[in-house]
């Protein structure tokens, strides 16, 4: 699958003499795009192979994995189950706008308080799904696993060799990973996590055969799911420039980073970037609704 990288126009990467690239990824599909379809890929040819019409996996009350987890399990005819984080959620669930799309397309749901949901790991509680749905092929939290990180091998084409510098958004690092492993040595890996803490190292470090990575640390703007009026006004500004939609959680926090990177001098004059759009536009319409209870500016659709 060939996808197009689009060249982004900015007064200061003509003034730092930059060049900034994006892949768009987003223009996969409207619902399972990005690095989504990537995960979900070789992960839906297994649970097929090896017998199951059941998908489950874990993920937050504005999870893009979830939304598109729904939407594949649909069309490839798998029943699926979204465990999400936060008892409390269950009883408006469907003021979600995530949630509430994920529904539509069959998924059920299983609220768990949020201290049960960091044992999502544990063999009990996952017994416990078992016995209450049956059997069912377990997808991760972020979807990351050796098939997901193969899936996303395949986002750099061969032609992405000319570029110096490649940047992603991190979650739980699968994405980078492949990226990363695809990726030619003497290319720089940049990669700009959403949540806060430095445990995504070694995670990436599972998957990652290359050592051509480092993360960018400080654009993550209070963590995951965090935004701040200056990332917001940052989102709006670039769509309005570049006709290209950021979402706020990992795309735009990557973009803000690189843009304030190139202002600082942190790249070379004649540096070649490329920028990977993993996605996840599906989730303003969630953050919009929580910024507009808490009368902040909205970002534009």
């Amino acid at each position: 699958m060939q996808i197009e990288n689009q060249p982004v126009k900015l007064p200061i990467l003509k003034e730092k003499q930059v060049s900034l690239y994006i892949k768009r990824e987003d223009l996969i599909h409207p619902l399972i795009s990005g690095n989504k379809y990537r995960k979900l890929k070789y992960n839906l040819v297994e649970a097929k192979k090896q017998g199951f019409t059941t998908l489950l996996t874990f993920g937050g009350a504005f999870s893009n994995h979830i939304a598109a987890t729904a939407y594949a399990g649909k069309i490839k005819g798998f029943q699926t189950i979204g465990v999400i984080r936060g008892e409390e959620i269950g009883r408006k669930w469907n003021e979600n706008p995530t949630l509430k799309l994920a529904h539509e397309h069959g998924m059920r749901f299983k609220f768990i308080p949020r201290e049960e949901y960091r044992t999502k790991k544990s063999h009990s509680l996952l017994v416990g799904l078992v016995k209450e749905f049956g059997a069912f092929y377990l997808l991760p939290e972020g979807g990351t696993n050796l098939l997901a990180v193969k899936g996303c091998e395949e986002i750099l084409a061969v032609d992405d060799s000319r570029f110096d510098v490649i940047c992603a958004p991190v979650g739980t690092g699968g994405t980078l990973a492949g990226i990363i492993n695809a990726s030619h040595p003497k290319q720089r890996i940049l990669g700009f996590p959403s949540l806060k803490g430095d445990f995504l190292k070694e995670d990436i470090r599972k998957f990652a055969r290359n050592s051509n990575w480092e993360l960018q640390t400080d654009y993550h703007f209070g963590g995951y799911a965090k935004v701040s009026e200056e990332l917001v006004l940052f989102l709006n500004d670039f769509k309005r420039e570049t006709q290209i939609q950021l979402d706020p959680i990992y795309t735009g926090k990557m973009v803000f980073g690189i843009v304030d990177l190139i202002k600082r001098d942190y790249f070379k004059p004649n540096t070649d970037i490329l920028a990977i759009h993993t996605g996840g536009v599906q989730g303003i319409a969630g953050m919009n609704t929580v910024l507009k209870r808490k009368n902040r500016s909205l970002i534009d659709i």
